[in-house]
């Protein structure tokens, strides 16, 4: 059953983000995330098969686009698959090029899996960016592991509006998860490219004094940190080679 589920998760690859022509919409959706650690010195020949299952799929007029990232920081050699769906029913569905490109999976990319762990998150586009992913290549994702819920949507909710305020749209992409471990929300910020990081920009908390004023600042930032347990980030990188659109 394990070695099923995790055919079944390389065969739908799908997006971490909005690509270059989709938008982040208005309506919420569910995104099942998927992290592979691979083993040490695979990382050519899981590359290579997952290479080999693209070009199966395609030739097998797969409908689905992905896009897969690869994690620069932390422990072992990680990419984040994730498969958006506009509700739970979209889970049944079957996909017929999948399942014939499932010999391949099983023989050019499992054998260089190390470990996998899933996710299910819901995205929340009422503090998230609406313009799509575009050029970007780099995501900054900011993970966070809260005690209180409702304390923690408002903070968001404040920050983000001011952001939107000041720059004409939000700067990441907000997930609440709603199954599996680690994180409680977690964030994606996209930049064009590692240079895009070099940016000087207004601080979210300077940004929001200049907008509210310092002691309306400062109230808002303890009240962040208080409902905060835990917080870390990782940088991703686009696998173009890997990606299909």
């Amino acid at each position: 059953m394990k070695i099923l589920k995790t055919i079944l998760f390389v065969a739908c690859f799908a997006l971490l983000l909005p690509t270059t022509t989709q938008a982040q919409e208005d309506e919420s959706f569910i995104m099942e995330l998927t992290e592979y650690t691979i083993k040490f010195g695979k990382n050519s020949k899981f590359t290579d098969g997952v290479k080999k299952w693209n070009k199966c799929y395609k030739d097998n007029e797969g409908a689905k686009t992905w896009n897969v990232w690869h994690r620069l920081q932390g422990k072992g050699n990680v990419y984040v698959l994730a498969s958006s769906l506009k509700n739970w029913a979209e889970m049944d569905e079957s996909d017929e090029a999948g399942k014939a490109c499932r010999s391949i999976a099983m023989e050019s990319i499992l054998p260089y899996i190390e470990s996998t762990e899933v996710n299910t998150t819901r995205s929340v586009p009422e503090f998230s960016r609406k313009e799509g992913l575009g050029d970007k290549t780099i995501v900054w994702v900011t993970s966070f592991k809260i005690n209180d819920s409702e304390l923690f949507r408002e903070a968001v909710n404040e920050m983000s509006s001011a952001i939107s305020k000041k720059e004409g749209d939000k700067r990441g992409y907000w997930y609440r998860v709603m199954g599996g471990e680690g994180a409680d929300y977690f964030v994606s910020t996209p930049f064009k490219d590692f240079a895009d990081l070099d940016t000087d920009r207004e601080g979210i908390w300077e940004l929001y004094e200049d907008a509210h004023g310092k002691a309306k600042a400062k109230d808002l930032k303890e009240k962040f940190k208080t409902v905060i347990d835990e917080q870390w980030s990782y940088t991703y990188t686009l696998e173009t080679e890997l990606s299909m659109k």
